[in-house]
């Protein structure tokens, strides 16, 4: 089996091939491609016209959220939505390890995804962007009304990785302290056997 990138081919609305033409890629994903656009504007193309109403419906409910990308216009494989900035958080702690303000901002993204009432109460490090300010962008959210987690397991696992679970724990137990037995139980009954 080759590790190759096979090609593939979307047919695209007037309005999508408009934004392509001024558009300069950005990057590809596992779900599609991605092209910055001016005005601080992204179009991302999906592979799956399933996946791409899944995300839709999701930053539909996140409208009021500052943490999720504002929707400019939708077809039925592409998002125009707002331009996350800042640096991917795992590239943001290979540099500088997780400090206090860092491990605070995903505190509070983890508290406003119960508030928006997800049942996957997780994320990768990879779908956040940390902006000078410290506040974190998610720019792929997926899944967080169909399926259920009740810990944030992926990012933990990320964390430890990375070599920071201990600091993130740390920051949960003073900032966070009503969850703090729950997920350092479950995270290290994780990492230990590989069980939920």
């Amino acid at each position: 089996m080759s590790n190759k990138k096979c090609g593939y081919y979307i047919q695209l609305d007037d309005i999508a091939e408009k934004f392509l033409r001024i558009g300069q890629f950005l990057g590809e994903g596992h779900n599609g491609i991605v092209y910055l656009l001016p005005d601080d504007k992204v179009i991302k193309i999906f592979k799956d016209k399933k996946v791409c109403e899944s995300e839709f419906n999701i930053l539909k409910k996140t409208t009021k959220s500052k943490h999720f990308p504002q929707i400019y216009y939708h077809g039925s494989n592409y998002i125009v939505r707002s331009y996350a900035r800042g640096v991917r958080l795992d590239y943001y702690i290979k540099e500088n390890g997780l400090d206090y303000n860092a491990a605070y901002s995903i505190i509070e993204l983890l508290k406003e995804f119960k508030k928006l009432g997800f049942t996957k109460l997780d994320i990768r490090c990879k779908d956040l962007y940390l902006d000078e300010n410290f506040y974190l962008n998610v720019i792929d959210p997926k899944n967080n009304y169909s399926k259920h987690c009740i810990y944030p397991r992926h990012l933990m696992k990320g964390l430890n990785k990375l070599g920071v679970l201990g600091d993130f724990l740390d920051a949960v137990n003073s900032e966070y302290t009503e969850v703090y037995d729950d997920w350092s139980f479950r995270i290290k009954r994780y990492l230990k056997r590989g069980i939920k």
